[in-house]
């Protein structure tokens, strides 16, 4: 199982890192695009009900997501997406993780106000779509694609070194009624692994990008932390949406690994707020 999951995983990080530093811009949004689509014949799956509905649902992330493409100009015609609109957009995704805090807190004795095809459905548009943006953003802020690596591979720290020191040292169940093998050893193993890896981030930001003042650098090291604990909530959202309807994975897309959600849930929670601070470094870079 570990041999698959490796085997697996470095596949997918040698296309998908191919991709990021390969592609224009436009053409790297279309590729995120074709992935939060697959990701969203997934999140339907967690919908409950008839399946009859499920393409309809993708339709609708289809729409969204065509909708604000146009509205932030990001097209072929335009070299950099709408600056303003696109921070409302990522204000509006981290709002709405950070509410999902207060629903796992909650869960299951509040299982009744959200276990509904709608409310998981506007769910699933939120944790979504303005990942989308913000991963896309990211491209045409740095189009060598190295602001984008930075954030995946930040989130794939936390996701590494959470499932090794959960593995081998985890005792004490972080949310045992929403997934009972998540321990809070695992969160201090990826806590370390990720603010390891933010240092060197910051350390190669400062010398090879520009130097960043005082303040920069204490936004970067309070960014650090809240990745992480976005991270942790984008993971146990995805749990609770499976324990509710006794899923033990997303999917079966991705072998050793289950399906596309279960590799990108940290990722989706983690996005909004890692592009807004990139926003706030290199807001002299954004225009149109």
């Amino acid at each position: 199982m570990l041999k698959q999951r490796v085997i697996t995983a470095v596949v997918l990080i040698a296309a998908f890192g191919a991709a990021t530093v390969t592609l224009p811009p436009f053409w790297f949004a279309l590729l995120i695009s074709a992935v939060i689509l697959a990701a969203g014949r997934e999140w339907s799956g967690l919908l409950g009900g008839d399946s009859s509905a499920r393409p309809v649902y993708l339709m609708v992330i289809f729409v969204v997501g065509f909708t604000l493409f146009r509205w932030l100009g990001i097209s072929t015609l335009r070299d950099f997406p709408e600056p303003t609109g696109t921070a409302i957009v990522l204000g509006l995704g981290l709002a709405f993780w950070l509410s999902v805090f207060f629903l796992l807190l909650g869960y299951p004795d509040n299982r009744k106000r959200w276990d509904s095809a709608r409310i998981i459905a506007v769910m699933g548009l939120f944790a979504l779509l303005p990942s989308l943006i913000g991963i896309v953003y990211l491209k045409y802020l740095d189009p060598t694609g190295h602001l984008v690596l930075a954030l995946v591979i930040l989130v794939a720290a936390v996701d590494i070194g959470a499932y090794f020191t959960g593995r081998h040292f985890g005792r004490r169940q972080l949310a045992p009624k929403i997934s009972p093998k998540k321990t809070w050893e695992g969160v201090w193993g990826g806590s370390a692994l990720s603010i390891a890896v933010a240092v060197a981030f910051v350390w190669m930001m400062h010398r090879w990008l520009r130097p960043l003042a005082g303040l920069e650098i204490l936004l970067l090291a309070a960014l650090a932390p809240a990745l992480v604990a976005l991270c942790v909530i984008g993971d146990l959202l995805e749990s609770m949406l499976k324990r509710n309807r006794q899923a033990k994975d997303s999917g079966s897309l991705l072998p050793g690994h289950g399906g596309l959600l279960d590799r990108v849930d940290s990722l989706l929670a983690a996005t909004p707020a890692f592009v807004l601070g990139m926003m706030f470094l290199f807001d002299e870079s954004a225009g149109p």
